[in-house]
């Protein structure tokens, strides 16, 4: 089990051709640094797609969601004030799954 205790929405547009060590560039860029037990989503510029990118104590590992319909709609805040990276809750992030969202009671 890969142990997350932060995520962290990147809200620039990535090539989705990009691996890990190309994304772990962007997050250094981003945040300054790669934190152990930490994720970072991308998006493509169509938000039809994301990438995970998960530090784990000893290296990254790397997964990807594509969608056949539709696309990921992210907060973009207010122009020129938007934060390269937000913080997810748990909660939200749930939310990207989309078997988890349809089997939420309620």
């Amino acid at each position: 089990m890969i142990r997350i205790d932060a995520l962290w929405l990147c809200s620039q547009p990535q090539d989705m051709r990009a691996g890990a060590d190309r994304l772990l560039t962007a997050v250094v860029n981003t945040l300054g640094e790669a934190r152990a037990h930490h994720g970072y989503l991308f998006a493509n510029a169509r938000a039809s797609r994301i990438k995970l990118l998960v530090h784990d104590g000893f290296g990254v590992w790397c997964a990807t969601r594509r969608l056949h319909a539709g696309r990921f709609v992210w907060h973009a805040g207010e122009p020129g004030s938007a934060a390269p990276a937000l913080q997810l809750s748990a909660q939200q992030f749930e939310v990207l799954n989309p078997r988890t969202a349809l089997a939420a009671p309620g």
